[in-house]
């Protein structure tokens, strides 16, 4: 069941926005959870929505850095190839693997990539 107001909806994609601008990350970082955790979405639905959402706020913010000359196409587009293919990938092991498993390496990841930066 998705629970609140138009409202918070917007203040989750606003703050999501924000985070993606600044961090170029927002989507399964701030939307995933919120999703679930806030707007009370189904763990799935929460990553397929999140999905959605994600377009327009990246084509947006990757705009805007390709007008700062920010932008080096050549990985940009050989990584977009290898995204496609994941995106696929990924979205086939959804439906196969459980919940508690994704939550647990989604954390790990999110907790490695954290040391990594703080060391940077």
């Amino acid at each position: 069941m998705e629970g609140g107001s138009m409202t918070k909806k917007i203040m989750v994609g606003l703050f999501a926005g924000i985070v993606c601008g600044l961090f170029s990350s927002g989507g399964g970082l701030i939307l995933v959870p919120a999703f679930i955790y806030i707007l009370k979405f189904e763990d799935t639905r929460a990553r397929a929505t999140s999905l959605f959402c994600i377009l327009p706020m990246v084509v947006l913010s990757a705009v805007l850095y390709a007008k700062e000359n920010y932008m080096d196409w050549k990985i940009g587009i050989y990584c977009a190839i290898g995204g496609i293919a994941g995106g696929i990938i990924g979205a086939k092991l959804l439906k196969k693997v459980p919940t508690k498993y994704l939550k647990i390496s989604f954390t790990i990841l999110l907790f490695y990539f954290s040391i990594k930066m703080i060391k940077a």
